[in-house]
């Protein structure tokens, strides 16, 4: 009974917490709310965790809203950007090399542990990575990882609600279907979220996200299938990865990183300054808007930042191009970033 209370709670926070975020016309608030109660839940001990499941379903509809919004002329410009988009991804990628090498050096955590956490990328994938490793913490590289998805979802949806870019309905449809028609459209994408995740979860890095992308792509552009994206279905979707992502600050968690915590949140602050700073490079080089450069060269994930882009009204395509080929980038070279990062690491605390 104390469990269904808890979760219970929890549903209902989540439900006030996006309402009254939604009210103020922040982006993302349907994800940012429950992962902000999340948080609270997770650091006041209750004990309780998301199923996996549920969060790479999240992702997979979310995946299949950014195949809902892809088209050819998307697809050409992002073929056309493609060396500036790598540049980009040059750029981000070594801020983070530095930024790292800074917290392992005077971060006062373990070498190996804090080189894996701050290796930018897919948090899910560092730390799936940094568990096959037997002289890494994967606790403290999760704590880690994910300190720097908050302060990146934090501020990336502060400014975009200061940019005023927020202020008109996102791309979510209505409610449910009424209709035969509407009713097989939303089977179909059903269909295509939970086979995109059973098929590509563990066979590409953020499968359970770029595969239904990629099948919900080929069908939207083909003419195959009409996707159906209804508000209910988003908002659930949202719901699941904010609170999975809260949830896993634990009272261990947070306790063994306690010491370093604000070193930990001033890199991430930092790294965020200076990939916007690149970002600003990018607008010119581009033709682009500062917010579309500002999310895709943000060292976040990339669910949260394509939750973002979506209520932003961002290049869709652009963000997810760039928050995608950097996230290949490191799941390639993210091992020998570590190490490289982990030599910085004082003497102490890493014997």
């Amino acid at each position: 009974m104390r469990r269904a209370g808890l979760w219970l709670s929890l549903f209902v926070a989540c439900c006030v917490a996006s309402g009254v975020l939604n009210y103020w016309h922040m982006p993302a608030g349907g994800f940012i709310g429950p992962m902000l109660v999340g948080i609270a839940f997770g650091i006041g001990g209750s004990g309780l965790r998301l199923p996996r499941r549920c969060f790479k379903l999240g992702q997979g509809t979310v995946g299949v809203l950014i195949a809902h919004a892809m088209t050819m002329s998307v697809l050409i410009t992002i073929l056309d950007g493609w060396l500036v988009m790598l540049l980009a991804t040059a750029i981000t990628l070594l801020l983070s090399l530095l930024v790292g090498i800074v917290l392992v050096r005077y971060g006062g955590l373990p070498g190996s542990t804090a080189a894996w956490g701050t290796t930018p990328g897919a948090a899910a994938a560092m730390v799936a990575m940094a568990e096959e490793r037997e002289d890494t913490d994967p606790r403290i590289v999760a704590a880690m990882q994910y300190v720097r998805v908050v302060c990146v979802v934090l501020v990336g949806a502060l400014v975009s609600h200061w940019l005023g870019v927020s202020d008109t309905p996102s791309r979510s449809g209505g409610g449910f279907p009424d209709d035969l028609v509407g009713a097989v459209d939303l089977a179909i994408t059903l269909a295509v979220i939970v086979g995109g995740v059973w098929l590509c979860d563990r066979r590409l890095p953020a499968g359970a996200l770029l595969g239904p992308m990629l099948i919900g792509t080929v069908l939207h552009l083909a003419g195959w299938a009409t996707l159906s994206m209804p508000a209910p279905l988003l908002m659930l979707a949202y719901g699941f990865i904010g609170v999975y992502v809260g949830l896993r600050f634990d009272r261990d968690a947070l306790a063994t990183v306690a010491r370093s915590l604000g070193k930990m949140v001033m890199a991430s602050i930092v790294l965020i300054g200076l990939c916007a700073l690149s970002a600003l490079l990018m607008v010119g080089l581009m033709d682009t808007s500062f917010i579309t450069a500002y999310l895709a060269t943000s060292p976040g994930g990339l669910d949260s930042m394509t939750i973002i882009a979506i209520d932003t009204h961002a290049d869709l395509g652009l963000v997810v191009a760039l928050q995608t080929l950097r996230l290949f980038t490191v799941v390639l070279i993210g091992p020998a970033m570590a190490r490289f990062i982990a030599r910085f690491a004082p003497s102490a605390n890493t014997s």
